[in-house]
């Protein structure tokens, strides 16, 4: 309806008023309608990264903490159990252990030398038979000497939950020491006592490592992937199978 010209409260065309009906009358109160919830969903989703940021840091500082409570000073000061469970790391295309996954050998080699442990279970990725952690591993603490009814082989430890997950399911263990760096400790120390196992840690940081801040960035993400497994998601490992009992011989796992 057109404003009355006589009316002296009637909004001329240079009135304010007349300018703001146009607009609403032309579409602009869609427009603002829409610039509204565009704002509503950006506040949203800011609000969304804000609380899984705050929870990642609360879930590295759990596992962390819990994890490091039963992380040994030394391999000397470890407490002795049934088996040191040696975490895989990578393999050269010749087989060769990696400078840290050697780092891990030498210190599982040494707990077992200093009888901390009766038994040594290597634990690392087999899944296809080009690329085989399990025997290179093996191959290194036979030719420093362990015997090998006393080694066994985890072929199917392609992670550090499948590894755990494994140890107490598949080689029946009930305590163990568990080897691998630092950075990786923790957490495998946090997955193995959250499974059920009476677990240890002890640290095999003998030297400088290549990436280590990139290693440290990926933990961060694992540690919050270890709480949904562990806690919420279920999960199981890739694969299980009959039982290898860590009381029997090492070479039932040969392959």
């Amino acid at each position: 309806m057109r404003p009355d010209p006589r009316h002296p409260d009637a909004p001329t065309l240079d009135d304010p008023r007349a300018v703001r009906h146009a607009a609403r009358m032309s579409g602009g109160g869609r427009g603002s309608r829409f610039g509204t919830r565009l704002r509503r969903a950006a506040v949203l989703v800011a609000a969304a990264i804000l609380v899984a940021g705050v929870g990642a840091v609360a879930a590295n500082a759990y596992v962390v903490a819990r994890g490091g409570m039963y992380v040994a000073p030394s391999g000397d000061e470890a407490p002795s159990a049934q088996v040191a469970i040696v975490l895989g790391a990578s393999v050269s295309a010749a087989g060769r252990p990696s400078p840290m996954l050697a780092d891990r050998l030498q210190t599982g080699i040494g707990l077992y030398e200093s009888g901390k442990v009766r038994k040594l279970l290597l634990s690392g990725d087999h899944g296809t038979i080009p690329y085989d952690e399990v025997n290179a591993m093996r191959a290194y603490v036979l030719e420093h000497g362990v015997p090998p009814e006393d080694v066994f082989m985890d072929h199917a430890g392609f992670s550090t939950f499948d590894t755990m997950y494994r140890a107490r399911d598949v080689f029946l263990i009930e305590d163990a020491l568990v080897v691998t760096q630092q950075f990786h400790l923790e957490r495998a120390v946090y997955t193995a006592r959250t499974l059920g196992l009476e677990a240890t840690g002890v640290a095999a940081d003998l030297r400088p490592y290549r990436d280590l801040e990139r290693l440290r960035i990926r933990e961060w993400f694992a540690r919050c992937k270890a709480l949904l497994q562990l806690h919420v998601l279920g999960s199981e490992p890739r694969f299980l199978g009959p039982t290898i009992p860590i009381t029997g011989d090492g070479r039932a796992t040969v392959d």
